[in-house]
């Protein structure tokens, strides 16, 4: 099924960007939302290879800040919530399931938490709790109170017209698959390309980064409150997270089936048909 882009304009005047797929016979919707430093490329591979487009509106944001929705303003977790309902009421969608890798997963967690009436299920890739935070993610969630100052100036400073004019564009299906060219020749993850401040913003304005990390590093909701059918999957290498506190955290949830993937982290990198084949059979669980 042929992808539309598509834009819309949110209540404060913010441009929102997404594509979606409609087959004529759709059944369900499947919004797809990225993670920090990512774009809504992020799901390019899936969804040029999954049956689901048959007979599934697929629907992949920009979350604002990021993309074709750049922003230099305030987001986080409230905005990208507020804007993703704004998306599905202007698709005339009343209900969806919703998919998200590690930051995208967390805004899941938390639109079903605000927004349950338009949330029939819930697919969170690689979800970020904050005991369960590695390496540099879990440095930076004991800074988040110095970063909020930074990006406050940093906000300031785009209103006023200051910031970077040119920002590189950032095709995630081709990245990814030049990280598993690299990895069948090495047989090693190539972490420093995907770890890497230095390289992410080279595409992305450094406020939204850092606002990125502030929302990835923050609280999730009560998870026991949060009664939808829910597919997680965790990655077994626990470079950004550790798997078994995240396996303890998802067990509060009501509904909930956890895989553990052979993966760093970057499942849809790593493991983009073993992803694939868990969310087709989750949302085979619809119909």
């Amino acid at each position: 099924m042929e992808e539309r882009a598509a834009s819309i304009r949110a209540s404060d005047g913010a441009s929102l960007a997404y594509r979606i797929s409609r087959p004529p016979a759709a059944r369900h919707t499947l919004v797809l939302i990225h993670g920090v430093a990512s774009n809504l490329t992020r799901w390019s591979e899936f969804v040029a290879t999954t049956p689901l487009s048959r007979d599934w509106t697929l629907l992949r944001v920009d979350l604002r800040g990021h993309g074709e929705s750049l922003d230099r303003g305030r987001i986080g977790i409230d905005v990208w919530c507020r804007d993703i309902a704004a998306v599905l009421a202007a698709e005339g969608i009343a209900r969806a399931v919703i998919a998200g890798h590690c930051l995208g997963a967390n805004v899941a967690l938390w639109l079903a938490s605000r927004e349950p009436r338009i949330v029939a299920g819930l697919v969170l890739v690689e979800p970020m709790f904050r005991a369960a935070l590695h390496g540099s993610l879990a440095r930076l969630s004991h800074l988040r109170a110095a970063l909020v100052p930074v990006v406050l100036v940093l906000r300031a400073l785009g209103a006023l017209g200051i910031y970077r004019r040119r920002l590189e564009p950032l095709d995630l299906g081709a990245l990814d698959r030049a990280a598993r060219a690299s990895m069948q020749a090495s047989g090693e993850f190539p972490v420093e390309r995907y770890a890497s401040m230095r390289e992410d913003l080279k595409s992305f304005p450094l406020g939204v980064f850092l606002q990125d990390l502030l929302a990835v590093t923050a609280p999730t909701p009560e998870l026991s409150t949060l009664r939808v059918p829910t597919l997680a999957l965790v990655s077994s290498g626990g470079t950004l997270s550790d798997p078994d506190i995240s396996e303890r955290y998802l067990a509060r949830l009501p509904d909930c089936r956890t895989e553990r993937v052979s993966a760093k982290h970057w499942i849809p990198t790593e493991q983009p048909e073993a992803m694939r084949r868990a969310i087709e059979a989750f949302c085979g669980r619809f119909d």
